[in-house]
């Protein structure tokens, strides 16, 4: 798994290697552009919702809803991808940190309607995955909504099989979501999964003492 400074020498050439990985439909970026649709249809159901993103990188997804009206903050540990993602976002709150550690102390107290995160949450390990969602759950506004778009599966059975059809290509250095055992490590949180193609989806977190998204 690439540090940060491996992201800083990807930033120029990240677009274009999303792109080719998802038209050949190959893992790890095949259904790339309907996890970000999804979300992006999601959050703009709610206009001018406020957005945090985590790891936002080049801001692919962020800058649609930065130009769609909704208020941005967002946290990535590369310095290049933030500088990427600032020239489309010039006016959004960017802050240079690893949100696998926590959030920035500049947003402290903050609460977030929409909390999203893309091709990032698979650098929180796993044993660490229900805390880390848990903790955000705690920074949603009344209603609000994780939104977490990742090489991700419903079960332990179809990452086994995507691993398998990978091969050599699979990232041995990555932790992927599996929706079934988070939903049972996080009775608390009302949590979702939407399949989107052989190696990715969409996971939808909410407390069920909050009223659901409409």
């Amino acid at each position: 798994m690439l540090n940060s400074k491996g992201f800083d020498e990807w930033a120029a050439g990240y677009d274009a290697s999303v792109r080719h990985s998802h038209d050949a439909g190959e893992y790890p970026f095949a259904g790339y552009d309907a996890v970000l649709s999804l979300i992006e249809a999601r959050v703009n159901s709610r206009p001018g919702a406020d957005v945090l993103d985590l790891g936002f990188g080049t801001g692919m997804l962020t800058a649609r809803l930065y130009a769609a009206g909704h208020p941005v903050a967002g946290v990535d540990f590369s310095q290049n991808m933030l500088d990427a993602a600032r020239t489309k976002m010039p006016c959004a709150e960017l802050y240079l940190y690893d949100f696998t550690r926590g959030l920035p102390p500049a947003l402290e107290g903050r609460t977030f309607y929409f909390i999203i995160s893309t091709y990032a949450f698979h650098h929180v390990p796993d044993a660490g995955k229900p805390t880390f969602l848990l903790e955000l759950s705690r920074r949603l506004s009344p209603g609000g909504e994780c939104l977490i778009g990742d090489v991700a599966f419903e079960t332990q059975a179809e990452l086994d099989a995507c691993h398998a059809a990978a091969g050599t290509a699979w990232d041995c250095g990555e932790d992927y979501a599996v929706a079934q055992l988070l939903a049972g490590a996080l009775p608390s949180l009302r949590l979702s999964f939407a399949r989107l193609s052989h190696c990715a989806g969409v996971l939808s977190i909410g407390r069920h003492d909050s009223p659901q998204p409409v």
